[in-house]
């Protein structure tokens, strides 16, 4: 019966699946050596990965920081530009219409090169405006004076200023207002203003000057239809 009982116990064994069970010990030195053979970084690869990606995120804020600048810049001076475009399309409307004031006063009042006043109707009512258009520091403006009383007067005249460009850059060379007589020879200064027949402005605009786009330029002449000295 003890013998049976020995030879029995090796199929028990293989029955239940048991016969190649390692010892707890063999099992965890086995994972031992296996996570030793997992390397990981050393100190100085940890270094040089921290450089590079730092490198990289570096470069890639410049790069976005460069042209976020550039593109912020051209939309700047493209809104200038478009700005000022309408600015001399205004002036050149209104000297065209130019015309005597409701106090009879003559269509052009005073010129200079960075400033011009005239009468002339700007709303299409039964009210002749006296329109001023000046360059002061960079900046174009335009001033319409509406007359008050009966008869009507300038004196006390209600004035509505506009901006219609900046940054204006015109030069001592660059004059935003010429004038013409009716040959279209331009007038020396000072300007006998009976003579003007027609006006040339122009505006040079530069959000930063030392920065491209370049400036740009912008120019527009206008005859004054009303004058008595017109050909």
């Amino acid at each position: 019966m003890t013998i049976e009982a020995r030879n029995q116990k090796p199929e028990i064994r293989r029955f239940f699946g048991i016969s190649g069970l390692r010892s707890p010990r063999f099992a965890g030195a086995s994972a031992r050596r296996a996570v030793s053979g997992l390397r990981g970084f050393t100190l100085v690869e940890t270094v040089v990965i921290i450089a590079v990606t730092s490198l990289v995120f570096i470069t890639l804020g410049v790069l976005l920081s460069y042209f976020y600048k550039t593109n912020s810049y051209a939309l700047e001076q493209s809104t200038a530009v478009g700005q000022a475009r309408k600015g001399v399309e205004d002036a050149m409307l209104y000297l065209r219409e130019a015309s005597y004031g409701n106090d009879g006063a003559y269509p052009i009042k005073n010129v200079a090169t960075s400033s011009i006043t005239f009468y002339a109707n700007t709303n299409n009512d039964a009210v002749i405006e006296r329109v001023t258009y000046v360059l002061t520091n960079k900046t174009f403006y335009r001033a319409i004076a509406t007359p008050t009383g009966n008869p009507p007067s300038y004196a006390n005249a209600v004035t509505a200023t506009s901006t219609m460009a900046s940054p204006v850059t015109n030069g001592a060379s660059t004059p935003v207002f010429r004038y013409f007589d009716k040959n279209g020879a331009e007038l020396p200064e000072p300007v006998d203003i009976s003579e003007i027949s027609s006006v040339r402005t122009t505006v040079v605009i530069d959000v930063n000057v030392n920065r491209t786009p370049v400036a740009f330029t912008l120019s527009g002449g206008a005859t004054l239809r009303n004058l008595k000295n017109q050909p």
